[in-house]
């Protein structure tokens, strides 16, 4: 027992610095050939409860630092790294989500060093509904000694939805720019709508538009 004990304390000091230099060592074969990057990535939300919709969130990307290999890191883009969200315990009003390094999905050979934010505030309304007239755009004049007689759409009114606070807001939606520049007889057209707010949906995205134009004097 003696000779034991006294093999395990001989030269301590010099087995401690074996030790650490062990562990440097190794640190630096692990760490060879590799390089840290940070990208900034949208933050996706998914999951959202039905009925509810998102009205306002104020961080809308999440910086992530990333490491690999120097013969990966070229794999390693913006696109190629998601950052999504589950928020399918959201309640109506304000709630805050932590972004986990499992919310973050990254190309193969990759590892997160560190996320920002560490959470989110989100705050959650009521989907509701309403019908809104369609009005046309219409932009330019006819040729000289013309004018414009009529502008008939079909349809006239469309259905949106969204967020309480946002469709409220929305008393129109006008039609994409109709240019009736140098025209002297009338024309049928498609034309799109524009939506201010992109969180507002609608089944409708095009109408049909009937032009007449008519000869001054007549």
């Amino acid at each position: 027992m003696t000779i034991m004990r006294r093999l395990l304390l001989e030269n301590v000091t010099l087995k401690a610095s074996a030790a650490v230099l062990a562990v440097i060592l190794w640190f630096f074969v692990v760490s060879k050939g590799q390089t840290e990057m940070s990208l900034n990535v949208p933050i996706e939300y998914t999951s959202i409860p039905s009925g509810l919709e998102i009205a306002r969130h104020e961080v809308k990307s999440a910086t992530i630092v990333v490491r690999s290999h120097e013969s990966l890191s070229r794999n390693i883009r913006q696109d190629t790294v998601r950052v999504s969200v589950d928020v399918s315990k959201a309640k109506k009003g304000e709630g805050v989500f932590p972004v986990r390094k499992d919310d973050v999905k990254l190309p193969y050979g990759a590892s997160i060093v560190k996320i920002e934010p560490l959470s989110v505030k989100i705050v959650f309304e009521e989907t509701v509904s309403k019908n809104v007239a369609i009005m046309p755009d219409i932009t330019g004049t006819p040729e000289k000694g013309y004018y414009l007689k009529s502008v008939k759409i079909s349809p006239t009114e469309m259905a949106i939805e969204g967020a309480k606070s946002a469709v409220r807001k929305v008393g129109t939606v006008k039609t994409e720019p109709i240019d009736i520049t140098g025209l002297t007889e009338d024309f049928r057209q498609e034309a799109g709508l524009k939506l201010q707010d992109n969180t507002i949906r609608s089944k409708t995205d095009k109408v049909d538009v009937d032009i007449r134009i008519a000869r001054r004097g007549k």
